[in-house]
């Protein structure tokens, strides 16, 4: 063996990162600014193993820390004091993420009047303790130590993954290591086989220094417990559930343990082939509403990692396996980087440049316009894009069409949020901030799968749920919080599609009749003539939960203790989803779960509130940019004529007093031959939107579609003009996510195809006669602050100071609001409405017995544009039909064979996935591949309100068929069709780039 140990002590080089200090802790007051781009030297301390956090206390402790004293509050670590006082303890199982553990042995420190050497990031300060971190005997016995960690561990230090960013490296030389006297010729555990089945990182043992900083990691950020320490004493390793490959066990794949780990034996597989990054700018996710802050680690433009940022305040340092790891789509090789035109859809398309693209979609829209008149032509906005390019889209319909025909894809999953929440409480949107959760006591989760759909925000729920709090999920499906590791709910109501209302209803009901309400919070904050109104209604025996319990198919003694336990079970929150919103009577919904909340006194204090859980990156901001056809940005009518006059004034054009059509009515405009030209930015309407033969027909109808998109989609097909898109890697602006925070969104790449998504409309713009002269996205939000109250004091020098902001900012509140309705409701009193169930036109009957109802899982977002084009179809590579299995055996159907689902829309084919997760006479699909056909099924039943389709209630028969149906061949000859005029397209004459 060599006399000089290959384990050095590294400065590191130096890395552009975002700079700032503070603890760390997610719990303490300091924060540190976001700062891109700022250069410093790596330590061996570096970035985020601080050691155990504060514990906030009412008093202040004063101890020696090597001759320095320090003052902290009580209950904070030894640890944690010598950062105070400027003294860095060597570690290797303490990050501030996680609880302190004390296994590795190297933070030992010496107290005065204290036998033995204990862990400084498990012992509490002491009021005049007396600490030395460092002296002869300290340093022999981490040596020590050191040197039994590294007498098992590889010699590969210049091949290692990790090499120059290692913590094992680092601490060796921080404690002096030179060499190591124990031989490899012992036991060890050098020759472990690696763990490659996870796509995204490697596991391997002969690293594990068994500091279970992997297995906290998995258990207390993310709380999915599939990490444990296999075996005893020498033979102690990390095991994925019961010793399986991480892709065979519970693992989630969110990557907490991969940050966690201090060695290489857990290790992206990007950083083994492009090595460590230079720098690193932070960013937010482009994928749920949960908005998670990420860094993205660079070399040069080209991204090696995506890593959360412990400062995000929506995700506090966690991320999932989308927004971790499911980054690869945006350099895929189906990108479409120049713009294509074509005269009919049966043509092949022929790249050209930006110049002749937008020329030619400009003439047409103007030809269109002359030809069929003014409202003929329309937009949608996108809820994948920035704020600001959200914004300006529909100020190109306004200004530049001369119409309000735009619309979003909010229109289709949370349009009844806005609508019933504006008309309670007074603001079209949620109450609080995702951290609220940990002070909540009672947590009922109506509709929505967190777990699935909202992974990183599950991972805080059921931290507080382990915590004590109770939880109530009204939910069809079992869905994974009913009863998962450590948690489980007190009350599942397994509801039949459709009777949202009425189990609303029967919970208000007990509330009411039983005396449960906060009547003075009632009377103090509500409208009492519209409070007696409805108390008067929900006592009605109709409510009763002994009477709905036929419709909703929920016991009635259930529903009762669920209404006792959230009115009388201390701070109470309401999380929702699609499966409120996307009914007949979704609006409807919504404005129960709002009842509830004031009739218990539930809103406008941390642990409360109605919290919508919204689908995409940017539903929130597509809907606060004024994306619908009634509403200016900040939701404010266009028929007010005061506020349209700030709008004109500012745009210097004549806007148009009536609401423009939504996308439903667009749809019908086309096929009645008024509606003929579509600009689409960003969506997907064919596959995302109800009745797919209906959307089809009514795009085939029209004379010219322009569709903006990073990929050829399903909408594509029916276009006439492509422009390409750009990533939420290729550009600058802000998302807001669904709990009203606006964060920044940082380019990291130039855009592939030259431009921008907001640069491309404003070149729209200018080719259709209406200048708009923006050089860069902050001046857009400039002009959205100047125009909209809610957002008076945001801009990107603010929302870069803070971190992020959340609306409302403006005189009244320069920081942003956290917590909506503290005093009193935006509308000034709450209003309480009435609720009447009124059931879904679309019944089961003989023909089509049974109820679909559809939602999203964990690896794929969407459409599955994006993630489809990752490794995540490793998990998910088709959409299947979840079956009961009393259903699936009168059937003859078996997990796995080929099912036929029809409605009365249309029919499809599925594989069989037969569970227990439903109920009887219930069956589930997702919809993240085209070729699955889920939306052919569903029907053009909408909410009374808003439009939004009624996706979850679906009358179908299921039957065992044998091969797939003859919309998907009529689908996959098509999509081959398309695939040939793609490969035919003519190549530019001209550049196509800027």
């Amino acid at each position: 063996m060599s006399d000089v140990s290959p384990i050095q002590a590294t400065a590191g080089a130096a890395k552009e990162v975002p700079s700032g200090g503070g603890c760390g802790s997610g719990n303490c007051a300091c924060k540190s600014e976001a700062l891109v781009r700022t250069t410093r030297a790596r330590s061996p301390y570096d970035e985020t193993d601080y050691g155990t956090p504060f514990v906030h206390a009412d008093t202040d402790v004063t101890l020696d820390i090597d001759g320095c004293l320090v003052t902290v509050p009580a209950g904070t670590s030894v640890m944690r004091a010598a950062i105070e006082a400027g003294v860095n303890v060597p570690k290797l199982c303490a990050t501030d993420s996680l609880e302190a553990f004390g296994s590795c042995r190297l933070c030992l420190v010496e107290i005065e009047g204290r036998k033995g050497y204990p862990a400084s990031c498990t012992t509490p300060v002491e009021a005049g303790m007396k600490v030395r971190t460092q002296s002869d005997r300290l340093q022999a016995l981490r040596r020590n130590v050191m040197e039994l960690y590294i007498s098992d561990h590889p010699l590969d230090c210049l091949t290692c993954p990790t090499n120059g960013n290692c913590e094992l490296q680092d601490m060796a030389g921080v404690v002096g290591l030179r060499e190591v006297r124990y031989g490899y010729d012992g036991a060890n555990h050098l020759h472990d086989q690696k763990d490659e089945s996870n796509p995204y990182f490697t596991y391997d043992p002969s690293k594990c220094i068994v500091c279970n900083r992997c297995v906290r990691a998995c258990e207390e950020t993310q709380g999915t417990f599939a990490l444990t320490i296999a075996s005893r004493g020498f033979e102690s390793r990390v095991a994925a559930s019961e010793s399986q490959p991480f892709m065979e066990s519970e693992c989630v794949s969110c990557g907490a343990c991969v940050a966690a780990c201090p060695t290489a034996t857990l290790h992206e597989k990007t950083i083994a082939v492009l090595g460590q990054p230079e720098h690193s700018v932070v960013t937010t996710c482009a994928y749920c509403g949960v908005g998670c802050s990420l860094k993205a680690e660079m070399k040069g433009s080209q991204v090696v990692r995506m890593m959360p940022n412990k400062n995000g305040e929506a995700n506090e340092g966690h991320a999932c396996v989308k927004g971790r790891f499911a980054w690869g789509y945006a350099t895929h090789k189906d990108r479409i980087t120049k713009p294509m035109i074509r005269a009919k859809i049966t043509d092949p398309w022929r790249e050209v440049s930006w110049d002749e693209a937008l020329t030619y979609a400009a003439s047409e829209f103007r030809r269109i316009q002359a030809k069929h008149g003014r409202d003929s032509i329309g937009g949608i906005t996108s809820s994948r894009c920035t704020n600001e390019e959200t914004y300006l889209v529909q100020k190109l319909v306004r200004a530049a069409f001369g119409n309000n025909n735009v619309d979003t894809c909010a229109r289709v999953c949370h349009s009844p949020t806005g609508y019933g929440l504006k008309t309670t409480l007074g603001e079209s949107a949620g109450t609080q901030t995702f951290a609220s959760v940990e002070h909540a006591d009672v947590i009922m989760v109506i509709g929505a799968n967190p777990t699935d759909g909202h992974p990183v925000f599950a991972s805080r729920l059921k931290r507080r749920l382990r915590q004590g709090a109770k939880l109530i999920v009204v939910d069809p499906r079992r869905i994974d919080l009913v009863d998962t590791p450590h948690v489980k709910a007190q009350y599942h109501l397994p509801l039949r599609p459709g009777t949202n209302v009425a189990i609303v209803n029967a919970l208000a009901h007990v509330i009411v009749t039983e005396g449960l309400l906060n009547e003075a919070f009632i009377a103090e904050r509500c409208e009492t003539r519209a409070f007696e109104q409805w108390r008067a209604f929900v006592a009605l025996p109709e409510n009763a939960p002994e009477a709905t319990a036929d419709v909703t198919g929920v016991p009635a003694e259930r529903v009762r203790a669920a209404a006792r336990l959230y009115a009388t079970g201390g701070n109470a929150a309401i999380y929702y989803g699609l499966g409120v919103t996307e009914h007949v009577q979704g609006s409807t919904t919504v404005i129960g779960i709002a009842n509830l909340a004031m009739a218990t006194g539930n809103v406008g204090r941390e642990g409360v509130g109605v919290n919508p859980l919204r689908g995409q990156n940017n539903v929130q901001g597509s809907c606060d940019m004024g994306s619908f056809p009634h509403e200016l940005p900040g939701y404010r009518h266009i028929g007010d004529a005061t506020v349209r006059a700030e709008f004109e004034d500012a745009w210097h054009v004549t806007l148009q007093p009536e609401p423009g059509l939504r996308i439903p009515n667009m749809f019908d405009a086309a096929l009645d031959g008024s509606f003929k030209g579509l600009y689409c930015q960003g969506e997907d309407i064919v596959q995302s939107d109800p009745n797919t033969q209906h959307v089809s027909a009514a795009l085939s109808s029209m004379e010219c579609i322009v569709v903006q998109d990073i990929f050829l989609n399903e909408t594509a097909k029916y276009a006439h003009v492509f422009l390409p898109g750009s990533s939420f890697l290729e550009k600058d602006g802000t998302f807001t996510n669904a709990e009203r925070r606006i964060s920044r969104v940082r380019r990291v790449m130039p855009p592939l195809s030259g431009y921008a998504d907001w640069e491309v409309t404003q070149l729209l713009s200018k080719k259709l006669g209406y200048e708009m002269d923006y050089a860069h996205p902050s001046e857009i939000m400039d002009e959205i602050a100047r125009l909209t109250p809610t957002f008076h004091g945001v801009s990107f020098d603010l929302i870069d100071k803070l971190g992020s902001i959340q609306w409302p900012c403006n005189e009244h509140a320069p920081e942003g609001t956290p917590i909506m309705h503290v005093d009193e409701f935006v509308r000034g009193k709450g209003k309480f409405v009435i609720t009447q169930f009124i059931a879904s036109p679309e019944k089961v009957t003989r023909k089509y017995p049974l109820l679909l109802t559809t939602g999203r899982i964990l690896s794929q977002y969407n459409v599955g544009a994006q993630t489809r084009r990752t490794d995540n179809v490793r998990w998910h590579d088709e959409d299947r039909l979840e079956i009961h299995p009393d259903d699936a055996a009168e059937r003859g159907i078996k997990t796995g064979d080929w099912a036929g689902i029809e409605s009365r829309a249309g029919q499809t084919v599925l594989r069989a996935l037969v569970t227990e997760r439903m109920q009887p006479g219930v069956v589930y699909t997702t919809f993240h591949f085209p070729e699955s056909g889920a939306n052919v099924i569903t029907t053009d039943n909408s909410d009374w309100a808003t439009n939004c389709p009624e996706y979850k209630v679906t009358a179908v028969q299921v039957t065992p068929v044998e091969q797939p149906s003859q919309w998907q061949k009529q689908y996959s000859r098509f999509n081959a069709e398309q695939l040939d005029l793609l490969r035919q397209r003519e190549p530019a004459n001209a550049t196509s780039g800027k």
